[in-house]
């Protein structure tokens, strides 16, 4: 149900392409920015970007949590697309702000991070007149598995309508290493951190899940059924989609006249 055949592969590489030029153009700079992570994501946008606009990658490492292989990664495919980087660790950046106020929530302190390379990537694009790339698919944007303000603060979405499973359809289609394409998926919020152990099922099953529901319009009965899953599964995943439909939305604002 979700898998690509080579037109539709083609067409999706070609439709990126094509936005992100646009997209370009329109807002009258010279290129965009991307945070490459080493991951498979930034990958596939990168390596799509790169071949239309003037990119501009950062690596922004958090010594002793990302994982050393994600920044050598990111700096190979960087010098394999021929792409200008900066590597710039965010390890004192964090450190001005434990001293500034004392965070003790696991999870406000993660979301800080992805918050600081988003200023990072935005101090880039004013300075060097660029966008910010965004690298979110289909299915964190659904699950509300960014930050918002963080991964969350950029321009443009170019993968923001492909489930995982079809980010690494297109991945290996287009040609990202396959090492990163295996590798498991991780958003680098704390040491030994990966998505899918945090989610709770794998990207393959979430998709699934949410295609019925998003996509077919099915009920969450009919999904569990369908797919063979525990209804728990698919009310959790359709929970969290509409805790988190704030962050798909701009900040409401109160109608007074």
């Amino acid at each position: 149900m979700l898998r690509l055949n080579e037109t539709q592969l083609k067409l999706c590489e070609e439709k990126i392409k094509n936005f992100i030029k646009g997209e370009v153009k329109k807002a009258k700079t010279i290129g965009g920015v991307i945070a490459l992570s080493g991951g498979i994501d930034s990958s596939l946008v990168a390596t799509l970007a790169s071949r239309v606009i003037d990119l501009k990658a950062l690596i922004l490492p958090e010594v002793g949590v990302n994982r050393p292989e994600d920044i050598e990664d990111a700096k190979s495919l960087a010098k394999a697309l021929g792409i200008n980087y900066e590597v710039i660790e965010i390890n004192p950046i964090l450190e001005k702000i434990r001293e500034a106020r004392a965070v003790k929530d696991k999870i406000a302190w993660a979301n800080v991070k992805p918050r600081v390379r988003m200023l990072l990537n935005y101090l880039v694009a004013n300075e060097e007149k660029r966008i910010v790339i965004g690298t979110s698919n289909k299915t964190e944007l659904l699950l509300g598995y960014f930050t918002k303000y963080g991964d969350g603060g950029v321009d443009i979405l170019p993968i923001g309508d492909l489930y995982k499973t079809q980010v690494r359809q297109l991945a290996r289609f287009v040609g990202v290493p396959e090492k990163i394409i295996e590798k498991p998926p991780s958003a680098g919020l704390w040491k030994g951190q990966t998505d899918e152990a945090e989610l709770g099922a794998t990207y393959e099953v979430m998709d699934k899940i949410l295609y019925l529901l998003v996509d077919k319009g099915l009920a969450k009965e009919e999904v569990a059924e369908e797919l063979g899953v525990e209804l728990s599964l698919v009310e959790r995943l359709e929970r969290k989609m509409e805790e988190n439909e704030h962050k798909r939305k701009m900040p409401k604002i109160l109608k007074i006249f």
